[in-house]
């Protein structure tokens, strides 16, 4: 498999020294707390927001604070565009308005009063290939920035740019629909797995779609009690799901099952947060199906951002249930959006460590952790496109490189993110209709 050039744009070890006029002003506020913020931008992405740490202007040295404020992944069509040779565009650059404010509202668009703007060049050409530094260091901000005068405010910044090769696939259909998943590699679009949806009734384990999974890659009903429950329940509830996801010869090399039904809370036509639905994510090993993560969904409730909330962590090695968590967030659900992993430098980073030589199958090794032998990489791990609901999903999956060393590491990432993709639909209003691939015939329909 060969993957697609990437770059990870990082910006960090923020800082700022303000001289005494600057601190006293009726915009600031004590300098023990972070008094400033700022916005930074790149062309066609996203704007970012990260406060600022307050630095005494005596200080001769800067603290031993590596903090990451922002991140921007740059693909291939993403460098082109930045690097455009047109004589009406301008050179690439990042941009970073900084902002006084009151405490509070460190990260308050309206209280703030810009105090600078600061403009970083980026020559991004060969940065796939090998780490950039664009700066790192002081720079002069402000009235008098240009002739660095004495008590100048100043601030620090740290702007890299390091090749994040990663490999990309894409269903060719909707997950409920069994597709195919191809590698993408430019231009070129490979086939390297098969997926096959089943939704079963579990009181007679009757398949509902002709294309059931074979007796062999049945769940061992020993996990089913540790992590989940597949009893019946009252009232309206979706259950039965599961997608096994199989290399071009036919093997099946990872799998997704719902474990603990999708159940509309008494009263509600909604899956809560206080009872989510969550799905198993499996490798096969020596004849039977090792967990590897756990991946739980809801229906966020509000107006703007009614969506798609979840929550994946990873499974220790002999646990009952417990694991490491490594996302939680929200997904529109009218716009969709993106399901992703990164790990930065939180406590818990390096307990992902003991999946390094689990998981069965040819490989041996676990996603998250290839390749085998090396050490845990941190940033981007991860993600997957989500539709929101009624609209036809193919999700994209992008996997860091330094987490895949085989094609069951690459397996279990698809056979996740067809998990996130199919918890859409699995916490559709219950008063809403289904398509019929997703339906028990003794679901209620609406």
């Amino acid at each position: 498999m060969d993957p697609c050039p990437f770059i990870r744009l990082t910006i960090g070890n923020l800082a700022l020294k303000l001289p005494l006029a600057a601190k006293t002003t009726s915009s600031a506020v004590h300098p023990s707390s972070s008094p400033c913020f700022c916005k930074i931008k790149l062309k066609n992405f996203p704007t970012q927001t990260a406060s600022i740490p307050y630095i005494p202007l005596e200080t001769t040295h800067f603290p031993e604070i590596q903090t990451l404020a922002a991140t921007f992944h740059l693909s291939s069509s993403d460098i082109k565009r930045l690097a455009s040779t047109s004589i009406f565009a301008s050179k690439p650059s990042l941009k970073i308005f900084i902002y006084t404010g009151r405490a509070g509202a460190a990260c308050g668009v309206n209280s703030g009063r810009l105090l600078a703007k600061v403009s970083v060049p980026l020559d991004l050409s060969g940065a796939e290939l090998k780490p950039c530094v664009f700066h790192n260091g002081w720079l002069y901000v402000g009235k008098g920035a240009g002739a660095g005068k004495v008590g100048s405010a100043q601030f620090h910044l740290n702007v890299k740019a390091e090749p994040d090769p990663r490999f990309v696939f894409q269903f060719d259909g909707e997950p409920e629909c069994s597709p195919q998943v191809v590698q993408i590699q430019g231009s070129i679009r490979q086939p390297v797995f098969t997926c096959k949806f089943s939704c079963r009734n579990t009181t007679g384990d009757r398949t509902i779609r002709s294309r059931s999974l074979p007796t062999e890659t049945s769940v061992p009903r020993s996990w089913l009690n540790s992590f989940g429950s597949e009893r019946e329940r009252p009232g309206k509830e979706r259950k039965g799901w599961s997608i096994t996801v199989h290399d071009l010869s036919g093997s099946p090399v990872a799998m997704a099952s719902i474990v603990t039904p999708f159940v509309a809370s008494p009263g509600t036509d909604r899956v809560s947060r206080s009872n989510p639905g969550s799905w198993l994510i499996l490798r096969p090993g020596e004849g039977t199906w090792n967990p590897w993560g756990r991946l739980e969904a809801w229906r966020e409730r509000g107006g703007a951002t009614d969506g798609l909330g979840y929550r994946f962590e990873l499974i220790l090695d002999g646990s009952s249930g417990a694991g490491i968590v490594l996302a939680e967030s929200s997904i529109s659900s009218h716009r969709g959006g993106k399901f992703s992993i990164e790990l930065g430098s939180s406590p818990t980073d390096g307990c992902v460590n003991r999946l390094r030589s689990r998981g069965g199958g040819s490989g041996g090794a676990s996603p998250a952790n290839s390749p085998r032998g090396g050490s845990l990489q941190k940033g981007f791990v991860m993600s997957a496109s989500v539709e929101g609901e009624g609209k036809c999903s193919k999700p994209c999956v992008e996997v860091s490189v330094q987490h895949v060393s085989c094609m069951e590491d690459a397996a279990a990432y698809v056979a996740l993110s067809a998990a996130v993709d199919l918890s859409m639909d699995a916490c559709r209003l219950f008063n809403q209709r289904m398509r019929k691939e997703l339906c028990h015939h003794s679901e209620s329909l609406g």
